[in-house]
């Protein structure tokens, strides 16, 4: 089976073919610096980190490229206003590329913890200003952007015949949408800004052929993109919420410019919400990434992630996250036992079965081959990890054998290290081989609460489960005992 990706161009699953094998070039949305990262960046980049994960194992030849907007992106996305990082700097009093570089660094670690690979390329906005000015210069020479008399410019949506390829909007429903803010020298309402005039009291302004300004938020990614992957991008990757007008703009711009497609292959990872509520601080329900992990082990988010397909809806919410917990956990136990098994009896053949070298192991070679179809099927995370399950399972008869043998178990270990550690990017390396030990104190500790409970001792049963969430550690309560998360 070939592997097949849901193009969000042709709304279609199509058999990926790279424009020239074995290279591909992907290019993906990054952050805008302003803030701590938050439990959408960890979707949108897991997401993104397990297709480079899968390509690199297909022997494809990467060039992942990754942008940092550190400038450009105005509040409420559009043609007017303050700049986030403009506005944190003051709301912080410190310099914009000290806000830039304090959040970069931020969202680096947070996704070192989540076991992310670093892009090939991570490019800053400010760093390519020249390319966005070059770029803009091709589109006022092509007619498809002008230039008013307040010294701003503007692309001429009314220019680009195929409005509307990947959102299929209309340009009905651009002049209407909530996203579109009218600027009284636009020439039509849908519009979009590539370069702002800036007046004295704007603080990141660069010299142009039109005088001192800044560039719009779209033009960076085309600007970017092409410079480092070309004209044509294999991938372009995002959130769903990307598609308008972020993406639609891109396409009409670099399209424009250079008279090619602008890229082959849309992804984009469906919407993330919280208890059933889009996520926002002004609802009370923002989770930023570096509170989240004081509470939760990275990889259990990363599990937790994973156990959805990127194409549908994720919600976030304590149950679903206390099951993913409870099953890595399990999944972690299994591997422990098994590496454990094969690390005590590498060099003693003592109650050893088999060894046999040259043996085929059909129901384990079935099942990396039907982890292999649910990858090539669209990425198939969800149906991946549950064939990580039916190894494990494998395993774990295996091992309650009279004589296990090694050889096999050995062969399943290298297995689940590529399956689980290199593809699904999990990392256990970090588990302390205490975590039994903690587990039982942590059991004796629900055991201890459960007798004040019983004796109506609630004081000291809260006690207990507050002491244990300063330490990291969550109980839930439920018709079959008490649960924990750590």
């Amino acid at each position: 089976m070939s592997l097949k990706i849901y193009n969000r161009l042709s709304r279609e699953k199509e058999e990926f073919k790279p424009l020239n094998p074995p290279f591909v070039g992907m290019y993906v949305c990054g952050p805008t610096v302003y803030g701590d990262s938050h439990l959408g960046h960890a979707r949108s980049y897991i997401t993104f980190d397990i297709i480079y994960r899968y390509l690199l194992s297909k022997d494809y030849k990467i060039r992942y490229v990754q942008n940092i907007t550190d400038v450009g992106h105005l509040i409420g996305d559009r043609d007017s206003g303050d700049d986030k990082i403009e506005k944190q700097a003051k709301l912080e009093k410190m310099e914009p590329v000290e806000i830039a570089y304090k959040y970069e660094k931020s969202y680096f670690e947070d996704m070192d913890k989540l076991n992310i690979l670093k892009p090939s390329i991570s490019c800053r906005a400010t760093g390519h200003i020249i390319e966005m000015i070059d770029l803009i210069k091709i589109l006022i020479e092509k007619g498809a952007a002008y230039i008013t008399d307040y010294g701003n410019i503007y692309f001429n949506v009314r220019s680009f015949k195929d409005y509307g390829k990947l959102s299929r909007r209309t340009l009905e429903e651009a002049k209407d949408g909530e996203r579109i803010e009218a600027a009284k020298d636009k020439k039509n309402k849908e519009d979009f800004a590539l370069w702002k005039k800036a007046d004295s009291s704007h603080i990141m302004q660069w010299d142009s052929p039109w005088g001192k300004g800044y560039p719009g938020w779209h033009i960076e990614c085309s600007a970017m993109s092409m410079k480092y992957i070309g004209e044509t991008l294999d991938i372009h990757g995002g959130g769903i919420e990307n598609s308008f007008p972020h993406h639609e703009c891109e396409i009409m711009q670099s399209e424009s410019a250079t008279g090619k497609p602008f890229v082959k292959y849309f992804i984009h990872h469906n919407m993330l919400t919280v208890n059933g509520t889009k996520m926002g601080k002004s609802l009370g329900n923002f989770i930023v990434l570096k509170d989240l992990f004081k509470k939760l082990d990275p990889m259990v988010l990363r599990f937790y992630i994973l156990q959805s397909h990127y194409g549908s809806p994720l919600d976030f919410n304590e149950d679903a996250l206390f099951s993913a917990s409870n099953g890595f956990d399990r999944m972690k136990k299994s591997i422990f036992s098994l590496n454990n098994f094969i690390k005590g009896n590498n060099d003693n053949d003592k109650n050893i079965g088999t060894t046999e070298t040259a043996l085929l192991y059909e129901d384990v070679d079935r099942l990396k081959n039907d982890f292999i179809e649910a990858m090539d099927d669209d990425f198939n995370t969800p149906i991946a990890i549950s064939i990580i399950y039916d190894i494990l399972k494998v395993s774990n008869v295996e091992l309650t054998n009279t004589k296990p043998n090694i050889n096999k178990l050995k062969y399943i270990s290298n297995i689940v290290d590529n399956l689980f550690s290199e593809i699904l990017g999990f990392d256990i390396s970090d588990t302390k081989n205490s975590d039994s030990n903690i587990d039982s104190l942590i059991e004796f500790m629900i055991d201890l609460r459960a007798s004040y409970r019983k004796n109506k001792d609630f004081a000291m049963s809260d006690k207990i489960r507050d002491v244990l969430k300063e330490s990291g550690i969550i109980l839930k309560d439920g018709v079959d005992g008490t649960d924990y998360i750590r």
